[in-house]
């Protein structure tokens, strides 16, 4: 359906989708598609061009092989890391007090963070995960009370089943949150906090302005990746958490940047550092 009102960055993101699932677009199926100008059109796929995720082509464009757009769903890397991410979900579980509102955003990461969760007294979790939506519902549901109340987004839902778009971000706008723990697809000293998702980095900043502290949540396989948007610089981040098998330069340069730096333990089940 044609849609002239979309942002640009939403229209690139949607246009990142179709060549992901097809391998190739056309700039006349775009244009009649999103309703705009052929200018336009070739103006976004440049865009995509310089970012590194699609190559022109005569009358269209096509995929990049291992591009920054490639981004897998969130079954996929559910099991990836899970000492690592195992030790990242315990120590930031730890910061989040009774009757305070707590907003993770979407991953799998955050999801084993909810798991934690589940037994805090009068906790608000603002989620635009659908993953950690039904956990918190189906929790609800099995134990009757006593469960954190749960507040979803809404939006259009991605491939890492993120609720994204202008009706997440117009809820998250209006909201006050104690404490955000954010995911990342990656991170860089030079490029920040980044996803491969233009609509979801758009979400995650709608999140970042509705939290008074941030803390970022990253095992040591995130670091030097780099996606397609980047939605955080490193200095935003009141807590960074990661574990220990984060090399030690990469620990130290994280030292200089974020407020406090935790490294969370592999070995130990709740074994943490802080680094001020």
């Amino acid at each position: 359906m044609a849609d002239a009102a979309l942002l640009a960055s939403q229209r690139r993101s949607l246009i990142v989708d179709l060549v992901r699932q097809s391998g190739a677009v056309r700039v006349s199926d775009l244009v009649e598609q999103f309703g705009v100008s052929d200018m336009t059109i070739r103006r976004d796929l440049d865009a995509l061009v310089r970012a590194g995720v699609v190559q022109k082509v005569h009358g269209g464009a096509v995929a990049v092989p291992g591009g920054a757009v490639d981004e897998p769903g969130f079954e996929a890397k559910s099991g990836r890391e899970s000492a690592a991410k195992a030790a990242v979900a315990d120590a930031a579980a730890s910061l989040v007090e009774p009757g305070t509102v707590v907003a993770l955003s979407a991953g799998t990461t955050t999801y084993a963070i909810a798991t934690r969760l589940l037994n805090i007294p009068h906790l608000t979790v603002v989620t635009n995960s659908l993953p950690i939506g039904d956990l918190l519902r189906t929790t609800a549901q099995e134990r009757g009370s006593g469960t954190p109340s749960l507040l979803l987004t809404g939006g259009s839902p991605t491939r890492s089943a993120a609720l994204v778009g202008p009706i997440a971000d117009q809820a998250i706008r209006s909201l006050h949150v104690d404490l955000l723990i954010l995911g990342a697809h990656g991170v860089s000293d030079r490029a920040g906090l980044t996803t491969p998702n233009l609509a979801e980095a758009q979400t995650n900043r709608a999140l970042i302005s509705s939290a008074q502290r941030i803390a970022v949540v990253a095992d040591h396989t995130k670091w030097g990746v780099v996606g397609l948007s980047s939605f955080a610089r490193l200095d935003e981040a009141d807590l960074f958490i990661t574990d220990d098998r984060l090399d030690t330069e990469v620990q130290t340069l994280l030292r200089d940047c974020v407020g406090t730096l935790i490294v969370a333990s592999t070995t130990e089940p709740v074994g943490l550092t802080a680094l001020p």
